[in-house]
């Protein structure tokens, strides 16, 4: 660790000591994992009706009562996009697990097409969770785009195992999405940019390199990630990304989603979620703020956080905004606050 993150580390513990809430000490919070030192590495065994695998997790830090875990999006990215969150969430003693979903660069990569459903995937959610001994008590989940997608399934089957949800730049309905794509997002582009990227898509050459040409100013630097240079984590995360699970869910178009997850709505459903839930949208992001907004309406305890400057990946491009409002929401619960005022 460098000195100047120990410090930052024992600043935020130290502020949290302050405000009455019994918080790890920086001793505790760097505890060693008893045996052999993996770095917080644990691979997680994964049982499939196509067999058995194993998916790859490392946490940061101890905390008894805050233990979140992340799901990255994609389907078939990585955690690495997350990386930007790391000493902000350490300054302030949070408990944080990457994990990258069977299929993703660091766990088992098997090819069976039958593997990537949402059922499979919740199914090996709980399984990562009963690994990591979360329960209620302690377990935070937060999922970004498809990981949104996967978070609301799980819980809607699990939310008893759930102390808090975040929701991060997901709409609730993949139509929705579509539509908003199509009439709002297309609408900011030049036409002929639009006209020649549904040429391209019309004819299915999807690998021509005209097509990113179009798509990385024109769309990716608008609503992806809105710094001039993308920071590496988010590089290698998206150089990463399984193009098989990615196309059969998402579909080979970057401009509306047209796979398994084409029909996916659970806007019908949000009023089942129980658990203080926060939900995340971005100015300039993929997905419409406002439906963000209207989502934390829905559930029973929702707040929203609105991030001004931020794209689908506010994380990078609204950082403060971003950490300082997940971190606020997770202290509040676990105060015992349901929603949190930003």
């Amino acid at each position: 660790m460098t000195r100047g993150l120990a410090l930052a580390v024992a600043l935020g513990l130290g502020a949290l000591a302050c405000s009455g809430a019994q918080s790890p000490t920086l001793a505790s919070y760097f505890t060693s994992e008893p045996g052999l030192q993996t770095a917080g590495v644990k691979m997680i065994p994964i049982h499939t009706p196509k067999g058995n695998f194993k998916v790859w997790t490392k946490r940061f830090g101890s905390h008894p009562r805050i233990k979140l875990l992340l799901l990255h999006g994609g389907p078939g990215a990585t955690h690495e996009y997350f990386e930007g969150l790391e000493n902000d969430l350490a300054a302030a003693g949070i408990e944080f697990i990457y994990y990258d979903q069977l299929g993703s660069a660091y766990s088992d990569q098997p090819t069976d097409p039958s593997l990537w459903t949402i059922d499979r995937f919740v199914d090996e959610v709980e399984q990562v969770r009963v690994a990591l001994g979360l329960d209620r008590s302690n377990f935070y989940l937060l999922g970004h785009s498809w990981g949104g997608i996967l978070g609301v399934e799980y819980a809607l089957r699990h939310g008893e195992n759930i102390k808090g949800f975040i929701l991060s730049s997901m709409m609730m309905s993949i139509p929705d999405y579509n539509r908003y794509a199509d009439t709002v997002l297309a609408k900011q582009m030049p036409p002929e940019v639009v006209a020649e990227i549904k040429a391209i898509e019309a004819r299915g050459d999807y690998e021509n390199p005209r097509y990113m040409e179009l798509l990385i100013p024109h769309f990716y630097h608008q609503h992806l990630c809105r710094l001039d240079d993308w920071p590496d984590a988010v590089n290698r995360a998206l150089g990463r990304i399984n193009r098989q699970i990615y196309v059969l869910m998402q579909g080979p178009s970057e401009f509306g989603a047209s796979g398994l997850l084409e029909n996916w709505d659970r806007k019908a459903d949000l009023p089942k979620l129980a658990m203080p839930t926060l939900v995340i949208g971005g100015k300039y992001d993929t997905m419409d703020p406002e439906h963000m907004r209207w989502v934390s309406t829905q559930v029973q305890h929702g707040s929203f956080l609105y991030c001004p400057t931020g794209s689908h990946l506010a994380m990078w491009d609204d950082q403060q905004t971003y950490v300082r409002g997940l971190i606020k929401f997770l202290e509040a619960v676990d105060r015992g606050e349901q929603r949190v005022g930003f």
